[in-house]
């Protein structure tokens, strides 16, 4: 067979714009394509809650393919290993308690899973902006290539309606800073805005994420290491079991209220 350049062309064009069009109205949005927000968009997926996420870099994965300062290994206790045994990721018992897993085989499996099971994931794409509807409840989010911001460029953004967006953009909080910003929103946190991560502790920090994995604004969901920089915990380095957890609990929470809204 001869290959044809325009064939190979319109072939990536047409099933990327399928693609990205059906991604215009879902159920979920996600911003973060890090352990925390696959592996929330992984669990709505499998619910047959219509899911996308956007991941504003080239990769997949937040801060875990690089493992501990590049090291590509990564240590979840007994809770995370329970979730990466589901993903089928191979993990090895380090010290008691302690598992290790190698951080490439983990980021790619679940990006893998997460996609099989139903989600949608686009890379190159930065949330901008959110939709807000009555009430000031969020209502989808506002994209543009990551490119553009990158070359300075003036070009106007798309936007994407969505039931419910979950903020897994890792330390930046990007989305629950727009919502403060441009909103001028109150959080529900202490002081109503980002309290800020605190330094390490990872033991303080693991216990701490899933308590402040919540809606922390109408239609905002907070989640991974996005939750403990909102309600200012410390953060964790690269054990990464707590952003498993998170993203799970993230995942059970949107359920919970889609199913509350669907009632009402």
């Amino acid at each position: 067979m001869q290959l044809d350049e325009i064939t190979i062309s319109k072939a990536i064009t047409e099933s990327f714009m399928r693609d990205f069009l059906e991604a215009m109205e879902v159920d979920v949005a996600i911003g973060g394509a890090g352990p925390a927000g696959m592996t929330a968009a992984y669990y709505l997926a499998r619910e047959r809650v219509k899911t996308v996420v956007f991941e504003r870099q080239l990769r997949v994965g937040g801060g875990m393919p690089g493992g501990g300062m590049m090291f590509n290994r990564i240590v979840v206790q007994a809770e995370g290993k329970k979730l990466l045994d589901e993903f089928n990721v191979e993990t090895k018992e380090y010290r008691n308690g302690y598992y290790i897993a190698d951080s490439l085989e983990a980021t790619s499996t679940i990006c893998s899973q997460t996609i099989k099971a139903g989600a949608k994931i686009f890379n190159l794409i930065s949330v901008e902006d959110v939709m807000i509807r009555e009430g000031d409840r969020i209502a989808g989010l506002v994209l543009n290539w990551s490119a553009t911001s990158l070359a300075g460029l003036h070009v106007d953004p798309l936007a994407i309606r969505a039931k419910m967006v979950i903020d897994a953009t890792g330390h930046a909080s990007e989305i629950c800073h727009i919502v403060v910003n441009k909103l001028s929103g109150k959080l529900r946190t202490k002081t109503g805005g980002v309290s800020g991560e605190k330094p390490m502790w990872a033991d303080r920090g693991e216990k701490a994420i899933i308590d402040n994995t919540k809606e922390v604004y109408p239609g905002l969901i907070v989640a991974g290491m996005a939750a403990n920089a909102v309600f200012g915990a410390p953060r964790m380095g690269p054990i990464f079991g707590g952003m498993l957890l998170s993203g799970k609990r993230a995942a059970e929470i949107a359920i919970e209220i889609l199913s509350q809204m669907k009632v009402s």
